[in-house]
């Protein structure tokens, strides 16, 4: 799991300790320590010994991380039917996901709105592009 690696370095350098210091105190390996600081992942039995070892809420040394909301941008491409009653023309949908796709657009959804008896002259592709 994700512990707050800044926060053991802070509370192990507030007690003027070493690496091994803290290992002993701990009841942890020197190596467990390391790794702790360096990759900031730890197992349950070791973030709990480490906040007993600092006298600090077991909850206190998990990872905070912000959520982010993604955001994204829509936009519509109408593509007509090059035949009307079967169909059999159907637009040229792979080459405009292609293009689209070199600017960051993928699809999202392909919609053939019904007009008149059912029959449609065209359909709408839907393509959504995440923003920054």
């Amino acid at each position: 799991m994700k512990i707050d690696a800044a926060l053991i370095i802070r509370q192990r350098m507030l007690k003027g300790w070493t690496q091994e210091q803290l290992a002993g105190a701990s009841g942890l390996s020197k190596r467990t320590i390391q790794r702790v600081e360096r990759e900031a992942s730890a197992s349950m039995e070791t973030q709990k010994a480490l906040a007993a070892t600092f006298n600090l809420d077991y909850a206190s040394l998990t990872l905070k991380e912000a959520r982010v909301m993604k955001k994204y941008e829509y936009k519509t491409v109408e593509l007509p039917f090059k035949l009307r009653f079967f169909k059999s023309g159907t637009p040229d949908v792979q080459s405009l996901l292609n293009a689209e796709g070199q600017n960051g657009w993928q699809l999202k959804q392909v919609v053939i709105p019904a007009s008149g008896f059912g029959e449609s002259d065209s359909m709408v592709v839907i393509l959504e592009r995440e923003t920054a």
